[in-house]
């Protein structure tokens, strides 16, 4: 795993994002599936980061730290993600197809769905109008 600094040319977002591999971030930037989480746009790089050095007396308090910072957002995405299994209709990969439906139809639903769409689907949702939110998903509590 390497952890990449990044910032978005657009909004001037500064943010951290793990990769599997260099490479793999090579593959991600040149399939343009690397984005800003605060504007959406593609137009993000690498951002100067300062190496870090691991020496006998380094500091496992700030490791520590991290670490239980990482849990609890992990924590936190895990009761969204229970929120909102309870709460809405799964459509899986139908779900630019259900928006529209719903935005389109003008029908009132007990609930609101969630599912997966490409970014293509949602840039195009956008275009037409329909408001979507994107949320890391976690597939089991092994991650």
């Amino acid at each position: 795993m390497i952890k990449y600094s990044l910032i978005c040319k657009k909004c001037d977002l500064a943010f951290d994002s793990w990769f599997a591999s260099s490479k793999e971030y090579d593959k991600l930037k040149i399939k343009e599936l690397i984005n800003c989480h605060g504007c959406g746009s593609l137009k993000v790089q690498k951002n100067l980061m300062a190496p870090k050095l691991i020496s006998k007396n380094f500091d496992t308090f700030n490791e520590k730290k991290d670490l239980l910072k990482h849990k609890k957002i992990k924590k936190k995405i895990n009761e969204y993600q229970k929120f909102i299994k309870n709460n809405f209709d799964y459509v899986g990969e139908n779900f630019a197809y259900e928006a529209r439906t719903i935005h389109y139809s003008n029908k009132k639903r007990d609930k609101g769905i969630y599912g997966t769409a490409s970014k293509k689907d949602l840039k195009e949702l956008k275009e037409e109008g329909i408001d979507t939110q994107t949320l890391p998903w976690f597939q089991n509590k092994d991650n």
